[in-house]
């Protein structure tokens, strides 16, 4: 599409939008670009400024824009797309994407398992695990904030461990012999609070992504309750589904 077509049954913001969406697969707008003003928008495409306004502000929220109070609207960087099929690390996840992976220790120690975290790894609450707060960047850009509780005998060993260099799960099957072999994971979308703006570098508001995951080891024993905080303008998830087919 590379018109708006008035008489169409599909809104002309949405046109808008699909329009633009195709700029940005083809290459012809790239990621730190300035687009067009709505002023220019609306003169290129026979629409009211209101109308291009709100097809800049939806892509906005999606994430493919991004504004500069007094400098205008650009196109945001390509956002990374983790699947859901396969268990990996943050680390794993950045290296076979071809970006530079770093982390930055907020905090490691061990604490008394709350209840939930209890529940979820299976111990009795008050047990200690080690609780694991890390901030992880890629390019040198803050992309989420990781809360890991990990419980394993002898676990407090991890925290005389690089955290900072050392990837957690290669750290946790190559060093004290633990195959990770499933998680569960919940995904929730919300909106930064004060602490995630600040370290993620957004602002107060802005669109994230909760996410909780359960990790197990062989016999389906829980090794790890995590607790991420993603930014919702730079990842994405991605899985495949089939529907089961009936029989006749």
């Amino acid at each position: 599409m590379s018109a708006i077509y008035r008489n169409s049954p599909v809104p002309r913001y949405f046109q808008l939008k699909e329009i633009m969406r195709e700029k940005i697969r083809s290459g012809e707008w790239k990621p730190g670009d300035l687009i067009p003003s709505e002023r220019e928008l609306g003169e290129k495409y026979g629409i009211s400024r209101m109308t291009a306004r709100q097809a800049i502000t939806d892509l906005v929220n999606e994430g493919l824009f991004y504004r500069e109070q007094g400098r205008g609207t650009f196109v945001s960087q390509r956002k990374v797309t983790q699947q859901l099929m396969r268990l990996t690390g943050f680390t794993e996840d950045m290296s076979a994407r071809g970006q530079k992976p770093s982390t930055r220790v907020l905090s490691a120690r061990m604490r008394p398992a709350d209840e939930e975290t209890a529940e979820r790894l299976r111990i009795r609450p008050q047990e200690l695990v080690i609780c694991l707060q890390r901030l992880r960047l890629a390019d040198g850009e803050p992309l989420a904030i990781e809360l890991s509780q990990l419980y394993f005998p002898n676990c407090e060993r991890l925290l005389e461990e690089d955290l900072e260099h050392n990837s957690l799960y290669r750290l946790l099957e190559t060093q004290y012999g633990l195959p990770l072999m499933e998680a569960e994971q919940e995904l929730e979308a919300g909106l930064a609070g004060n602490e995630e703006a600040q370290l993620l570098k957004i602002p107060i508001g802005s669109a994230v992504l909760f996410i909780r995951r359960t990790t197990y080891t062989d016999r389906n024993q829980p090794i790890e309750y995590a607790k991420s905080v993603y930014r919702g303008n730079k990842y994405t998830f991605y899985t495949h589904m089939k529907r089961e087919q009936l029989m006749p």
